[in-house]
């Protein structure tokens, strides 16, 4: 199963970590210079959660994002269910 929230469709992104060395300006240094460049991945923030459908009267399991439970909350389960039936994709 990929890392992708079923709502929102958050997958991960791409990005750097960089490695520092020396003192900071700010310290009355020279300034922070970069040693080392390394790639990474940002992972969306996501859990599984099995919701009650109340208009269908059963559970369904979804893999969301917390930014999407959040969407839940505010909008309803119902309509988002509606949503993703419109994209195609199977609840």
């Amino acid at each position: 199963m990929s890392k992708r929230c079923q709502v929102t469709g958050k997958v991960p992104v791409r990005g750097k970590s960089y490695a520092l060395r020396g003192i900071a300006k700010k310290k009355k240094g020279i300034g922070l210079k970069v040693t080392g460049i390394t790639k990474r991945r940002f992972q969306p923030n996501l859990q599984k959660k099995r919701l009650w459908l109340a208009e269908e009267n059963r559970f369904i399991s979804l893999r969301l994002s917390t930014n999407a439970l959040r969407t839940i909350d505010k909008v309803g389960l119902f309509p988002i269910v509606q949503g993703m039936r419109a994209r195609g994709e199977c609840v």
